[in-house]
């Protein structure tokens, strides 16, 4: 059965939610790193997510939490829960964000925000290195600009998406593309392979690949334009953004089913936006902040 998986901030805990919206329960507890990405490994019965890990002390209260500290970490359990196990352990980067993977060559991929890279490594933690660094140092990583956050992949074309969403509400956010494999010997920091898609975006988040050529995304960005569901082409050629939904809040996950668009907000709620019946409803209202959303078997 089918059910979609999500991470639950306030309580620590990653959820499965049935596609009805009828059944919540608690797949894994004790997430008290700030989990915020997911991604299912059907063929293997694993479950990977990211973790932003502990927020630096000192921020004023009502404002988010800062995260430059470097004590992000990747774990792992099985499709059941069990057998938890931390592959990449805190400290190895810095803030992780949405993950995606090449399961069939062993890989996993996602971003590291503040640490302001595309990283991977294979599926127990090892050969750990960045494809794509757009930042160095104390700086850069003050710069927003900067931040990687959402990503997803075209396995058949071999390219990676990854989203820079700016500062909050600032209307600076943009999308790049370029190939998975870096070549030996180049730079991360310094590919001339980047292709950059769009910019002056509101806030773009998490990113998912629909079909062979369109791109989906969530934006936390200001109304109008922004806390929305977007789409646009990709192959063959580069479109114009579409709004597919909007009036979110704080859209943040996503995860795609034939016309079904699933998206988790941080203000508690998975709400399902079908464009194939042209529908868009609240799945369900959990009250908590909600981060990552991935399909799963369980």
């Amino acid at each position: 059965m089918t059910e979609l998986l999500t991470l639950d901030l306030n309580a620590g805990a990653m959820l499965a939610v049935s596609l009805g919206g009828s059944a919540v329960r608690t797949v894994v507890d004790g997430l008290d790193q700030f989990p915020d990405g997911v991604v299912v490994d059907q063929l293997r019965g694993h479950i990977y997510w990211t973790n932003m890990g502990a927020p630096d002390p000192g921020a004023a209260s009502g404002t988010d939490p800062e995260f430059f500290t470097r004590n992000g970490s990747i774990e792992r359990v099985d499709l059941d829960g069990g057998n938890r196990t931390t592959i990449v352990p805190p400290g190895t980067f810095t803030t992780g964000k949405q993950i995606a993977a090449d399961f069939e060559k062993g890989r996993l991929y996602w971003c590291d925000r503040e640490g302001m890279a595309v990283l991977t490594c294979d599926l127990n933690g090892g050969d750990l290195h960045p494809i794509v660094v757009t930042g160095q140092g104390e700086a850069d990583a003050r710069e927003s600009r900067n931040w990687c956050v959402g990503i997803c992949l075209d396995l058949d074309r071999r390219l990676v998406y990854w989203t820079q969403k700016g500062a909050a509400k600032a209307g600076d956010g943009r999308i790049f593309r370029a190939p998975m494999d870096l070549p030996p010997g180049a730079d991360p920091a310094a590919r001339s392979d980047l292709e950059l898609l769009w910019q002056n975006l509101p806030e773009p988040v998490d990113l998912a690949l629909h079909g062979i050529g369109h791109l989906v995304w969530t934006d936390r960005g200001a109304a109008p334009d922004g806390n929305a569901l977007y789409t646009a082409t990709v192959q063959p050629e580069v479109g114009v953004p579409q709004v597919l939904s909007h009036g979110f809040r704080e859209a943040i996950g996503l995860a795609a089913l034939g016309t079904c668009f699933y998206v988790s907000e941080l203000g508690g709620t998975i709400r399902l936006v079908d464009v194939g019946a042209g529908t868009d409803t609240v799945l369900v209202r959990l009250g908590n902040p909600l981060t990552g959303l991935a399909l799963a078997d369980l």
